[in-house]
């Protein structure tokens, strides 16, 4: 019953406070770890599996000190913690804001799309800014909100912050570049390796969220399976391929992936479409969750 209590204290918490001040957030520590590791392993990839561990022990094994806290104190260190580490009502506010400047702005719309994205936005239009920030919004629900999750349920806090020590490392150095290519081998694989789940039942997820706010459920599930694998990642496609499918729309990064069919025209409508789908998507996953962890001692 704790277990339940924190998973959904720290949603709601997320959801009300959004993120933590940058001087306490737990993710922006990760980040300042991985730069000072860094900077002393050098670029092996025998470097990069010690910089994996280097930065995963002091982020996770502190944390097991806490299931000697009793009581309501437990549950809500515990979900105060776990807050910080998914990111519900960023990657909400962060697709309306761009949504909301698409209409009368694009140029704000690019600068606040280049906060998100990799991508060069500087010449995107209006089609392309809203395919990008769909893309990132239901890829990131995964990385963000549902990973953490499923090992905060398997595996207690120490699984939520370990999963996302190992996210902040492929974000930092999973790139093939000659800086990175090598260090960042490792985390990168790993991150592979523990998103395959969640990514996937993240994407088929969306189906049934797309059926029940009357979207185009079947096209969802046809897309999902037929789109999924045609992104060099082998889990971030199950959710955008699935959001494709259910907005009728067509997903794409230049020279990289085409997601869908391009049935609708994309819009910012589609883009609030996708903000719902992924908040329904959510709500489904932590309905799931907490009922298999009651029933599941």
């Amino acid at each position: 019953m704790n277990e339940v209590s924190v998973l959904l204290l720290a949603l709601i918490f997320d959801v009300l406070l959004g993120e933590p001040p940058r001087r306490v957030h737990p993710v922006v520590w990760m980040g300042s770890a991985i730069e000072v590791m860094k900077r002393l392993l050098g670029k092996g990839r025998t470097s990069g599996i010690v910089l994996t561990v280097a930065v995963a022990v002091p982020f996770t094994l502190p944390l097991l000190l806490i299931n000697h806290i009793q009581g309501p104190l437990n549950v809500m260190i515990s979900s105060l913690l776990l807050s910080a580490v998914i990111s519900v009502r960023l990657l909400v506010t962060s697709a309306l804001e761009v949504g909301g400047s698409l209409n009368d702005d694009i140029e704000e719309a690019r600068k606040k799309l280049s906060m998100l994205v990799s991508r060069d936005t500087s010449s995107l239009s209006g089609k392309q800014i809203t395919s990008a920030a769909i893309e990132t919004l239901t890829e990131n629900i995964t990385d963000s909100v549902t990973a953490p999750l499923f090992y905060f349920i398997l595996l207690g806090l120490p699984g939520a912050f370990l999963y996302r020590v190992v996210n902040t490392l492929d974000a930092m150095v999973g790139y093939l570049d000659n800086e990175n290519r090598d260090i960042g081998w490792f985390p990168a694989k790993l991150d592979d390796v523990l998103n395959y789940i969640p990514a996937r039942i993240t994407g088929f997820l969306m189906v049934p969220a797309a059926l029940l706010l009357g979207m185009n459920w079947r096209g969802s599930l046809r897309i999902l399976l037929r789109d999924a694998r045609m992104t060099p990642s082998p889990n971030s496609g199950f959710t955008m391929a699935a959001a494709a499918g259910a907005l009728s729309v067509q997903l794409e990064k230049p020279g990289v992936y085409v997601l869908g069919d391009p049935s609708d025209e994309l819009n910012s409508g589609k883009l609030l479409e996708a903000v719902k789908l992924s908040s329904m998507t959510l709500i489904i996953f932590t309905a799931s969750a907490a009922g298999l962890m009651l029933v599941i001692p």
